[in-house]
């Protein structure tokens, strides 16, 4: 049965850089739809203690997702030295699709039949599919890519992460201050060497109470327009759901690759909140009888780049195996886990051993 492995990637960070002056004159509110009275400086200072994330990038007003996402793309396929018409697969992930300034989201045509377009390929057999599975779509879309690749459907696929979730926030909700845009991509190929590539992967959909753990929903200032949606976070009741059962679905898919926690160098965990995402590795390592840990294990960028949702995860396997992020590289026969959880709620992780 053939295996699945990268051979190239791409990232695409914004060029506007948000820092926590933007939000100086904001006016939050509360999720009770009151005011929120303390002076925005010590509301913010609260955010940044709580999910460290000083900074996050915006898109342009003239860019657009499949902008994004195209960048990435492009970035990808060069990197991966291939002729982009043998492509058989262009899997996107995102949750708002093509979303204009006005917050107005659109995906008719699909965001993959846009990127598709952008990048000039012509292959009618080139098919394109989106992915639309909250924050764990990257990591979705690459297990599909890699079912299509043992089923024999497909030998050269690219799969593609990109969101524009500024666009999508409440400008009254102290959440807003979490997300950000950005996209990242890989191409990926069968290889017969079963012992390289995608090995375990599993997925958890937990759609009955939890379903609206995150969901789109009106303004938190009453008088604002009820027709308008934005992006909605229960954000306790999200932190109690992830901590419970995250660090399991990684255990779980460690245990199915036939190794343990000391087999795994890198744990690439979707950007969420860096508390969070602290509590959650933590956990995971208290599963083996570990009560510390090296926090090299688990490389961040939510300090600098924020949430951007189903970009996170491709945009710091990129940065990491190009070398950008200080002190973190990967290593030849090295095995890493994509892990993320998000709306759905859904949870997802597969281990990656380099080749």
């Amino acid at each position: 049965m053939p295996n699945t492995i990268i051979i190239g990637s791409g990232s695409y960070l914004p060029s506007k850089i948000i820092g926590r002056e933007y939000f100086k004159d904001s006016v939050f509110y509360t999720d009770e739809g009151e005011k929120i009275d303390k002076p925005n400086e010590e509301v913010i200072q609260k955010f940044v203690e709580i999910t460290e994330i000083e900074n996050r990038r915006y898109l342009e007003d003239d860019e657009f997702n499949s902008d994004l996402g195209f960048r990435a793309a492009e970035e990808a396929i060069i990197d991966a030295k291939i002729n982009r018409e043998d492509l058989e697969y262009i899997i996107y992930a995102s949750n708002f699709g093509e979303v204009n300034k006005d917050g107005m989201t659109n995906f008719m045509p699909s965001m993959s039949a846009r990127v598709k377009n952008k990048l000039g390929i012509k292959n009618r057999k080139c098919v394109n599919y989106d992915m639309i599975f909250g924050c764990p779509g990257w990591v979705e879309a690459m297990i599909l890519a890699d079912t299509l690749i043992k089923a024999k459907k497909a030998k050269l696929i690219l799969v593609v992460g990109s969101e524009t979730l500024s666009r999508v926030t409440d400008p009254f909700d102290r959440n807003r201050m979490i997300f950000a845009d950005g996209a990242g991509a890989v191409v990926v190929k069968a290889t017969d060497d079963e012992t390289v590539g995608i090995i375990a992967d599993s997925t958890i959909c937990d759609n009955d109470t939890e379903l609206n753990f995150l969901e789109n929903s009106p303004s938190l200032k009453k008088d604002e327009d009820r027709t308008k949606l934005y992006i909605r976070m229960h954000g306790r009741k999200i932190y109690e759901y992830a901590l419970k059962n995250v660090p399991d679905a990684i255990k779980e898919t460690i245990d199915k690759a036939g190794l343990t926690l000391d087999d795994i160098d890198k744990v690439l965990i979707h950007q969420a909140n860096a508390k969070m995402d602290y509590a959650m590795i933590s956990r995971l390592h208290k599963l083996y009888g570990k009560s510390d840990y090296d926090h090299a294990i688990s490389p961040m960028t939510i300090q600098e780049l924020g949430n951007s949702s189903v970009a996170t995860i491709p945009t710091m396997f990129d940065l990491i195996r190009k070398g950008k992020m200080q002190g973190h590289s990967f290593k030849e026969k090295g095995n890493i886990i994509f892990t993320s959880v998000g709306a759905g709620m859904n949870i997802n992780a597969m281990v990656y051993r380099f080749p």
